[in-house]
């Protein structure tokens, strides 16, 4: 075992590796991470020594006049740009949309199975369409009813 000067110390096992300065090897200290968290991620402690966070009130400035103006012209700007929420748009002409709007309006209506075929959507799909975005985004009344066959139909009633 070997000590320079330099405050370095090379064991005679791993000769081959570069000398280690005193002042960055701490093997005394161990990294403080909890039980079967993963690498990375911080927990929170708990307890007695948990760190007491401290609050710094920031002093803030009221805005002044030509800062208001700005904020109340940004949002003007919004609000005429934004989407008029609650009208019903109109599907594209062979969406799919478009196609269950088509067999809901016949008058025998559409089942479950006609719906599938044509869409390719599952039972809870259709379910969910219906529910969902003819019923409450396009607030079309949809009646259900079962025929003679067991099969729920489904139909918008013509007005």
């Amino acid at each position: 075992m070997k000590k320079n000067a330099s405050t370095t110390i090379q064991t005679p096992i791993a000769e081959h590796c570069p000398p280690v300065a005193l002042e960055h090897a701490t093997l005394s200290k161990q990294a403080a991470s909890t039980k079967g968290a993963p690498r990375g991620k911080k927990v929170a402690r708990k307890g007695k020594d948990a760190p007491v966070a401290k609050t710094v009130a920031a002093k803030v400035s009221p805005p002044t006049r030509q800062e208001g103006q700005k904020k109340a012209t940004k949002a003007a700007a919004k609000a005429s740009t934004r989407k008029v929420t609650g009208t019903a748009t109109v599907p594209r002409e062979f969406s799919k949309k478009a196609v269950v709007l088509d067999l809901l309006r016949r008058n025998e209506g559409a089942t479950m199975g006609e719906i599938a075929k044509a869409t390719g959507w599952q039972s809870h799909s259709i379910r969910g369409f219906i529910s969902g975005t003819v019923g409450k985004k396009l607030k079309l009344a949809v009646e259900s009813a079962k025929n003679g066959a067991g099969e729920r139909t489904y139909q918008i009633p013509v007005k």
